[in-house]
């Protein structure tokens, strides 16, 4: 028999989350079960026993898959498979390993495998918040070094009550929605957006996430007791020469330190270093060289971070000479291309951003179909990184992980402030063209410029910003606090803050710490310090564009919204789309009809007036719907002896019997009528059975008075 070890953890409100090892997947090197209602989790973790030759890094791969049997589906598409992962998916990947990451020893260089997979849904209970508390349990129950444990919750704030792992309703419902990763000492990662709250309720919302974290990693703790789990395998990865070390930073220390101050462009700056390095290794024999390069690169890159440092706190000196606090030069323009419906260039010291909005229907919606998350995104962003951006030249294989992060994290920031009323499906792609430090920011801000260059009547201008700390590990009360970091000060750095918002309060936020026990007091520091940051480029926006355009150009589609009835929306569509597709051809308009409580929504998008009015006018004929003692304008089809048969729309025909052509006896119809002729009818019955329609024309003719009378 198996034995099983449980462990149960309480939320605030009562509801349970299980941890169970010792059943599943016994060949890796660790696994765990997490379940919360009906929602499984299934975390496992395998390291390789050796280190590849030449690694000096963590070679970690976070890998998160959901399992549509989990929801009772099947996949979507022409193969009945799981396949590449989804956004959703890659972003829980995301969140996952930003968080394990910093809590490995920083000398483990073999491979480590994380896969995570939802094999069960629970449709209340979201598993992104769970992904990282079953990563951690199977590294901690593992021989695995590792420096945690660590959890991630999401907090959510409805009606000023801060909420632990709400269910979907409940994040609906909420103006903050925060995931936050950590261990029982610091916080590690927060990401998430919010409705333009403060820095106090931000911070207030992280120290109730905290507290939740602290008691999951207690149960952690506990369930490696109990797994006998605590001796962690020995490993020597690292070959080290401490002579060398020492050579290093005797003879570059003060070289970089030197070049630091100079306040060089990147590129001015990377030819510096590396002359630096390369003029040491010069010094040396060439056979030592070619069997030390790796160290050598890698003393010289301790020193050079050592340097950059030291200059930061003992001097207040940034690597481009700016003050802690100052922002780059900025120079931003709209309407830089002139077919797009909207565009706009933000640059921000080195980092570009290329921006531009496409307005459209619903069919060109973001259609979602995934295990956990069904239906569609009308406002949605693309964000882009070409290797030109820095400089390279390497492979281009698809979209990246990072790109698909970046671009979620720009397009929270400003789905913020787009109107729920907005007729439009908007997309915004945002190319990087260069790039050094922030271009996720530099995303955001282009495209509030964009926005309000297509005229889409956003509620508010948002801004975004990088921040920085450098710390002194030995003196915590030495740091500096850096707004818009560079792509070095990002590497050499302590912390990366992205935080993004309006005047009146922060909408988005993605942070990353890669010390132990920052204290609250900093992380406030920071946030007031980027308010003050976003609030001066924010200056500069509105300085390029006040407020939106009132006036769309000529491009950009009109698009005309109509209620149908349901019953009609068969006949608008045709066989096989025949009926609409020929519509859309001949008038040049893209049409989309949905079915929303028992009606039809029409949207019609073009941008020549006449021919949207012309196809208004087919699809009104079309779902046409008599109405009793309504006055038509018809068309005489056809004549009969009896009376005459008028079109009142294109599909639909009433009887005008021949008593109701006139106030007098009629004895021909053809004395009054002609085939072809338009003439005024008014609606008087409509047969309850048949539904077959009877029309009068003398009702509204002014009766006469006989000579009788």
């Amino acid at each position: 028999m198996l034995k099983e070890i449980r462990k149960v953890i309480t939320l605030p409100d009562g509801r349970e989350i299980t941890l169970k090892t010792g059943k599943l997947a016994k060949q890796a090197h660790g696994s765990v079960e997490v379940t919360m209602g009906s929602t499984h989790l299934l975390a496992t973790v395998v390291s390789n026993k050796d280190a590849m030759e030449g690694i000096n890094f963590l070679p970690l791969t976070v890998d998160y898959r959901e399992k549509f049997a989990a929801d009772g589906r099947y996949p979507g598409g022409f193969l009945k498979r799981e396949a590449r992962p989804s956004n959703h998916e890659i972003l829980i990947m995301r969140l996952v390993d930003r968080i394990l990451r910093p809590m490995f020893p920083d000398d483990y260089h073999s491979d480590v495998q994380v896969m995570i997979s939802l094999n069960s849904h629970d449709e209340n209970v979201m598993p992104d918040c769970l992904a990282a508390l079953a990563a951690s349990a199977a590294l901690s129950v593992s021989d695995i070094p590792f420096n945690g444990p660590i959890s991630e919750v999401r907090v959510t704030r409805t009606d000023n009550t801060f909420i632990i792992n709400p269910t979907p309703e409940q994040i609906e419902k909420s103006d903050l929605d925060l995931i936050v990763g950590a261990s029982s000492d610091s916080v590690a990662m927060v990401e998430g957006e919010m409705d333009e709250v403060s820095e106090k309720e931000m911070i207030d919302a992280i120290k109730f996430a905290h507290e939740a974290i602290k008691v999951q990693c207690e149960i952690q703790k506990e369930l490696e007791i109990e797994t006998k789990s605590s001796d962690k395998r020995e490993y020597s990865h690292e070959k080290h020469d401490n002579d060398l070390k020492n050579q290093v930073e005797v003879k570059t220390y003060q070289k970089i330190y030197d070049v630091a101050k100079k306040s060089l462009s990147k590129e001015e700056r990377g030819l510096e270093f590396s002359k630096i390095k390369e003029d040491f290794k010069t010094d040396l024999d060439e056979s030592f060289v070619e069997e030390n390069d790796s160290l050598i690169n890698q003393y010289y890159y301790i020193t050079e971070k050592k340097a950059v440092r030291n200059l930061l706190l003992d001097e207040g000196i940034r690597l481009d000479g700016r003050k802690s606090d100052e922002i780059r030069n900025i120079w931003c323009e709209v309407d830089y291309l002139k077919s797009p419906h909207g565009s706009a260039v933000f640059t921000r010291g080195e980092t570009q951003s290329l921006t531009t909005v496409t307005l459209g229907s619903a069919t060109d919606v973001n259609r979602i179909d995934g295990v956990t998350e069904q239906g569609s995104e009308r406002f949605y962003l693309h964000y882009n990184f070409p290797p030109f951006s820095t400089g390279e030249a390497r492979p281009i294989r698809g979209t990246s992980r990072r790109e698909i992060g970046h671009g979620n994290l720009a397009q929270r920031a400003l789905a913020k402030v787009v109107p729920d009323d907005t007729p439009y499906t908007i997309r915004i792609v945002s190319d990087i063209l260069e790039s050094n430090g922030s271009s996720s920011m530099a995303t955001v801000c282009a495209g509030t410029l964009a926005l309000m260059d297509a005229g889409i009547n956003i509620k508010k201008p948002v801004s975004g910003i990088a921040m920085g700390l450098i710390s002194d590990k030995e003196d915590k009360s030495r740091y500096a606090i850096l707004s818009d970091i560079l792509g070095d000060e990002d590497h050499l750095g302590d912390m990366d803050f992205k935080v993004t918002g309006t005047r009146d309060g922060i909408t988005a936020c993605q942070m990353d710490i890669k010390i132990e026990g920052l204290s609250y007091e900093i992380l406030e520091k920071a946030l007031n310090q980027a308010k003050n940051g976003r609030l001066h480029i924010l200056d500069k926006i509105e300085e390029c564009i006040k407020e939106p355009r009132t006036n769309l150009k000529p491009q950009t589609p009109k698009i005309i919204t109509l209620t149908v009835p349901k019953s009609t929306i068969g006949a608008i569509i045709g066989p096989g789309g025949k009926v609409i597709q020929e519509m859309q051809q001949k008038t040049e308009t893209s049409i989309s009809i949905e079915e929303v409580d028992e009606k039809g929504i029409v949207e019609i998008l073009g941008t020549d007036q006449e021919k949207i009015d012309f196809a208004i006018s087919e699809i009104k004929s079309i779902a046409f719907v008599p109405e009793l003692n309504k006055v038509y304008k018809g068309i005489v089809k056809n004549i009969t002896t009896f009376g005459a048969f008028v079109g009142i729309s294109k599909n639909t025909d009433g009887l005008l019997h021949i008593s109701e052509i006139a106030w007098e006896r009629v004895e021909k119809v053809e004395d009054h009528l002609k085939e072809g002729q338009e003439i005024e009818v008014k609606l008087i019955n409509i047969d309850e059975k048949s539904g077959k329609l009877k029309l009068s024309r003398k009702v509204l003719i002014e009766k006469k008075e006989t000579k009788k009378e």
